[in-house]
């Protein structure tokens, strides 16, 4: 007998995936049916999901990187989600990075350490890395879908991993010239990398997506002046050259960033992702934004995590169909991402309940 796994509980071989049912929502447009949506899904989640070990291959080349990438699409096509999300992220790549994560002391200390970077050396560093990957995930990509995401990290998070976040507030204060360069620097780095990743995989991407973490569960990380200042504007010229190509800017940002939202609306974001009940019920944020731009997620993770799956299912089937109802771009989703912790039965009653809200839509 053929052995099942828990993926099959809500795969539906007869789903036709439409990558337009997230575009609509990210233009915040009514989508047809409701759409499913992730930031990240750990691969480890995958695995235990279809029964198969790929996630080292990621790490590989050639083959390796196709087998991957055929596991990773198949898991997006089979759990009924329209598109497959994927990153590259800038802070896996940078020399001398780490200090986001607290590995490491920041390796720009000074005005010489940051004349002294190699910054013009970085985009072959990312592209002979990056590549291989985006390639291998255009070749895996099932008809019907395309990719969300694409240059990950942010202007931000790249500031945090080459200075740390405690040296940053010292900069700011200390040497305000300094400070200042450093996100223009960043955000000279990060358009040039989009520039190429849109020449080059524009057709495989439906959604250009970065995620830059601004705060927390009470305020942003620094004050909303210096983001306003320093940060906000360096996401203009990249968000510029995404509408160019013709496709919707998708924001993730985890915090409380209510002080920013508005100047990052007028910079051009088309939609938003990322919510934790501690910070404004999921109601708040589609009433305060809804009516401008596209709403992404709604189902704080730690609900996923903690509830029992037969509430969990109860709660994301009222809930959802509620924000799918008060929202105009609305696609149903974890608050912030599965990752390896998530227990697996959570994660699927939650896509169950996306999937009922189709199904009764259609009735």
């Amino acid at each position: 007998m053929k052995q099942s796994h828990p993926i099959s509980e809500v795969a539906n071989t007869g789903f036709q995936p439409d990558y337009q049912m997230l575009v609509a929502a990210a233009w915040n447009r009514k989508p047809a049916r409701l759409p499913l949506y992730e930031h990240i899904i750990a691969a480890e989640v995958m695995e235990r999901l279809m029964g198969v070990s790929f996630a080292t291959l990621h790490n590989g080349t050639g083959t390796d990187l196709d087998t991957y990438f055929h596991h990773h699409c198949r898991f997006f096509r089979e759990m009924t989600y329209d598109t497959v999300s994927y990153e590259v992220c800038v802070t896996d790549l940078l020399p001398g990075g780490g200090a986001l994560l607290g590995e490491r002391e920041g390796v720009i200390q000074t005005r010489a350490d940051f004349e002294a970077y190699p910054w013009d050396e970085f985009p072959a560093i990312y592209w002979e890395y990056a590549a291989p990957r985006f390639d291998a995930l255009a070749a895996a990509m099932p008809a019907g879908m395309k990719a969300v995401g694409g240059i990950g990290n942010g202007v931000f998070e790249i500031s945090q991993d080459l200075v740390g976040f405690s040296q940053l507030c010292y900069m700011q204060a200390d040497d305000p010239e300094l400070f200042g360069d450093l996100y223009l620097q960043i955000g000279r780095m990060l358009a040039g990398l989009w520039h190429t990743f849109l020449q080059r995989y524009r057709d495989c991407y439906c959604v250009a997506r970065i995620g830059d973490d601004l705060g927390f569960k009470t305020s942003t990380l620094i004050q909303p002046q210096h983001l306003l200042d320093h940060v906000i504007p360096q996401y203009r010229p990249i968000i510029e050259q995404v509408h160019g190509a013709g496709m919707p800017y998708l924001q993730h940002s985890c915090g409380k960033i209510f002080p920013v939202m508005d100047a990052w609306i007028a910079a051009g974001i088309n939609a938003k992702h990322s919510n934790e009940d501690a910070i404004a019920p999921y109601d708040e944020w589609i009433s305060r934004y809804g009516a401008r731009i596209g709403m992404f997620g709604g189902f704080d993770t730690d609900r996923v995590c903690r509830m029992k799956p037969a509430a969990l299912y109860d709660y994301v089937l009222e809930c959802g169909s509620r924000f799918r109802a008060t929202a105009r771009g609305y696609a149903l989703g974890s608050g912030n991402s599965i990752a390896d912790y998530v227990p697996v039965d959570g994660y699927l009653a939650m896509v169950r309940a996306a999937q009922q809200i189709r199904n009764l839509e259609t009735r």
